[in-house]
């Protein structure tokens, strides 16, 4: 049976004293996690008082492993045999005696069962040299960093161990579980002196801890006044008069208060003064608070952008002419199709009805801007204060604006995406009827049907004014719809802006690139060293979870604002006329459980 001891590269030059761990059960071997090293001298029920507080604050199955010996000048001959006769005091199955000699890397280790008879333990020593190569061709030593270790999560997570998990975890899970479990093990003051002297890796203690301990401190008065401040807006925004069908018709269509919305959730989550439950929670709340952060600080950066050497101003004075010169366009786009747009023939009277009805629309939007441009530089002055809640709800904002200032080119797309539809849906009707088919509504399928003279006659006559006016409507649906992707383009850019500062994970990012251990993929193994006469020593390095992988995981999830249909879907809705809506679905419930 293979031995694996799993040790600290804290201990390697440790006192000589007692090995505190855990052991791990396995398939076909077992495995001992080393923790620390208590140094000789010690009182044993000392020792066992120690492991117990320590169990008792860790909840991991703590126990002496065997004994750790490093040989100095002047050391006595006797401290090996001292420290194996230990073994008799801690009750264990198994004990360790691992022995290390100044000037070489690797080390020698025994293991001794108690369950070995008299005679076996008397002629222990008369082939001590055949014992000890049998036990050293059987360990093998596996160094670790401790605080790597404590401080990584091991991905896939896995939330529990074997009480929650239908297989009990990997070893190697196991063993990044002890050691992160174990961490009141570690914790010691620096100027702490105890009745126990012991090498392992050492946090700050509460030196180090006592800035954190007061800002946790302050942060729940202001985690309790902000949940207040989102109570009271939860309320104000569940008023009746709110939800009435208009305004909260607008409200789900505005990018401002989608916006908001998500913000609140964001907010709430972070107010909550429980700790996080798990790793991904903890993960998701400081993913939100460091995306929070820099939203706001790109935002103020605009604020000072926009309000200095008077921009604001010189924005508005340009949004107007711009709004003219637009329409302008349209007018000239309008003229050039009310003629023989690309030398082809149009129908002469739908055109010029066509025509005729969008230029009314163009003049009354003119007329519309200018009434607004008195007032324009005190809407971009309000609207820029925005910005201080954050960049995304500028981004916002902009969304709207556009949308706004682009309502005309909207109302052009769904006049031609209406009567091109209506034609088509004429048009595919008609065609059934000429092959003796309809369309049954009930039971949504096509069944055959016998019509007389005169459904046939009306049918192509109507049928034959549709397909020759087709030409002439599917020209302006063309256009039209040409100039409606290109601002669901430009709402798409601002809308994956807002969406990517919302979701990206900069936390989780920022430990990829500054901490990479902390989020591990895996371990490889590395030959430490392979000296004769002693085991193998082996070198764990942890393997960093992949970019790419981090933002998959740690993304925020967020309500997708954009169509969820395919490429194939999108053109089949071009191609028959219906309506393309760039704005933001209802969830279904499969959407609120991922979010949640």
């Amino acid at each position: 049976m293979v031995l694996k001891v799993f040790f600290p590269q804290c201990c390697n030059l440790a006192e000589s004293g007692l090995l505190v761990g855990r052991w791990i059960p396995g398939d076909g071997h077992d495995s001992a996690v080393v923790l620390a090293v208590i140094h000789y001298p010690f009182i044993p029920s000392q020792v066992k008082q120690y492991i117990q507080q320590m169990e008792a604050k860790s909840k991991v199955e703590l126990s002496v492993l065997g004994s750790w010996s490093l040989p100095k000048d002047g050391e006595q001959e006797g401290m090996e045999s001292f420290l194996r006769d230990l073994s008799t005091m801690f009750p264990q199955q198994r004990w360790l005696q691992i022995r290390r000699q100044m000037g070489k890397t690797g080390f020698t280790c025994q293991l001794l069962n108690r369950h070995l008879t008299a005679h076996q333990k008397a002629s222990q020593g008369d082939v001590k040299d055949g014992k000890d190569e049998e036990e050293e061709d059987k360990v093998i030593f596996v160094h670790y960093e401790q605080r790597k270790v404590m401080e990584s999560q091991l991905h896939p997570i896995q939330n529990g161990l074997a009480g929650t998990q239908r297989e009990p975890p990997s070893e190697l899970r196991q063993v990044f579980h002890t050691v992160a479990h174990s961490q009141p093990l570690f914790f010691l003051d620096k100027y702490d002196d105890g009745p126990l002297k012991s090498t392992h890796w050492q946090t700050q203690g509460r030196e180090g801890s006592i800035i954190v301990e007061l800002l946790k401190r302050a942060s729940v008065p202001l985690c309790l006044l902000l949940a207040w401040l989102l109570s009271v807006w939860t309320w104000t925004c569940g008023m009746r008069i709110l939800r009435l069908y208009p305004l909260r018709f607008l409200s789900s269509k505005l990018s401002t208060c989608v916006q908001l919305g998500y913000r609140s959730q964001h907010l709430k989550t972070l107010s909550s003064p429980k700790s996080a439950a798990d790793h991904t929670h903890f993960m998701r709340k400081a993913n939100i608070f460091v995306s929070f952060l820099v939203d706001v600080a790109l935002g103020m950066m605009l604020v000072s952008w926009l309000y200095k050497d008077q921009h604001i101003s010189m924005l508005a004075n340009t949004l107007v002419p711009a709004a003219d010169h637009v329409a302008k366009e349209l007018e000239e786009l309008l003229q050039w199709l009310m003629g023989a747009p690309a030398g082809l023939k149009m129908n002469r009277a739908l055109d010029q009805v066509l025509g005729r009805f969008f230029l009314y629309h163009i003049h009354l939007w003119i007329s519309y801007i200018h009434l607004m441009s008195p007032f324009m530089e005190a809407i971009l002055w309000y609207g820029g204060l925005s910005a201080c809640l954050g960049l995304t709800f500028a981004l916002s904002l902009l969304s709207d604006m556009v949308a706004l200032l682009t309502f005309h080119i909207y109302c052009f797309y769904v006049y031609g995406a209406r009567i091109y539809c209506l034609k088509i849906y004429g048009l595919s009707s008609l065609w059934r009827l000429f092959r003796g088919k309809k369309w049954n509504v009930l039971r949504q399928r096509v069944d055959s049907c016998s019509y007389d003279m005169d459904q046939l006659f009306i049918g192509t006559l109507l049928f034959t004014i549709l397909l020759f006016l087709l030409p002439t409507t599917a020209l302006y649906y063309l256009v039209f719809t040409l100039l409606r992707l290109v601002i669901v383009l430009l709402q798409g850019v601002i809308h994956l802006s807002v969406d990517f500062i919302n979701s990206f994970p900069l936390f989780a990012i920022g430990l990829r690139v500054c901490r990479p251990y902390r989020l591990a993929e895996g371990v490889r193994f590395r030959v430490l060293s392979d000296e004769p006469g002693t085991a193998l020593h082996l070198l764990m390095e942890i393997n960093p979870l992949k970019s790419s992988t981090v933002v998959q995981t740690y993304r925020t999830p967020t309500y997708s604002c954009y169509p969820k249909d395919s490429w194939a879907a999108l053109v089949k809705k071009l191609f028959i006329g219906e309506l393309i809506y760039p704005w933001t679905h209802e969830s279904t419930p499969a959407d609120k459980r991922k979010a949640d």
